[in-house]
């Protein structure tokens, strides 16, 4: 279940991911299949190739790419690696969101 997104986070996202831009949205997300992870990250590009390849640099696997007809394909980011990943991509507001999750509970 998804919540704590606001609808123009939602449409920045995707007119980046419209411009072949790679974009990030990070929002709050419980699924009792991912205890502890309170957020996730979702890491979008309409040019799969090049979002397979921005994430060959963490060593994401191109099979893990959520492939979407409607173009917004994207990589869902949990947990430790999440925040590794955004720390490195410089996203401090996005690990601010993940962070400010764990101190609410």
């Amino acid at each position: 279940m998804a919540f704590g997104i606001k609808r123009q986070e939602i449409v920045e996202w995707k007119r980046k991911i419209d411009n072949g831009k790679l974009a990030f949205l990070t929002h709050y997300w419980l699924d009792d299949r991912f205890p502890g992870c309170n957020t996730v990250t979702k890491v979008g590009c309409n040019n799969l190739e090049k979002l397979a390849a921005w994430g060959q640099k963490y060593g994401l696997k191109k099979e893990w790419i959520h492939v979407r007809k409607d173009g917004y394909s994207h990589f869902d980011l949990l947990g430790q690696r999440q925040i590794d990943i955004l720390h490195k991509e410089g996203l401090l507001e996005h690990i601010w969101k993940n962070n400010s999750s764990t101190l609410e509970e």
